[in-house]
Order: C-alpha cells, then sequence, then structure tokens
C-alpha cells in the first residue's frame, strides 16, 4: 500500500482510488476507417512496462475525479500527480 495525493482532497490511502489504466492515449480521429486489427491496438493494447509509465488514476471513494499520474512500477514510486487536461510535468 502506498499514499496518493489526489490533487483535489489532499494525501489519501491507495485503497480509495482505482487505477484507470495508460495515460494520454489518443482516440483515432476517424474510427470509421480503421481496420479491426487498427481498432483492437487501440482499445486493447497497452504498454505496461517495468519502469516509468503515465497512468490515470480515479479517487472512487473520495472526490470521485479523475487524474493523471507518473509512477514508477516497479517500485509504485510516485514521480508527479497533475489534474487531467494538464501537461505532463518534466521528471
Amino acid at each position: 500500500m502506498f499514499v496518493i495525493n489526489c490533487p483535489y482532497c489532499g494525501e489519501r490511502d491507495q485503497q480509495e482510488f482505482k487505477a484507470g489504466g495508460e495515460a494520454h492515449i489518443e482516440r483515432p480521429k476517424q474510427p470509421t476507417e480503421l481496420s479491426d486489427d487498427e481498432w483492437a491496438e487501440y482499445l486493447f493494447m497497452r504498454k505496461n512496462i517495468k519502469g516509468v509509465q503515465y497512468e490515470r488514476w480515479n479517487h472512487a471513494h473520495g472526490c470521485r475525479k479523475w487524474f493523471n499520474m507518473i509512477r514508477d512500477t516497479s517500485n509504485d514510486e510516485i514521480k508527479a500527480i497533475y489534474k487531467m487536461g494538464e501537461k505532463p510535468p518534466s521528471i
């Protein structure tokens, strides 16, 4: 377990949050023009790397707002947290 600093509510236990997967996945501009394989790539394929990853999180048992987190998945070290729509900070 670790503590997450919600950008809206402050520090809370990880149990209050739900991970929402990789951040900054851009929706295709013309999805009807994609092949089935290209659409499946957009929907299902994520990096899921061991190391620094940009993720979306939801404060499910708190303010219920979404935010982004830069986290090292090898040791759960949180590098930065920033609101949706903001540019990722340099780390």
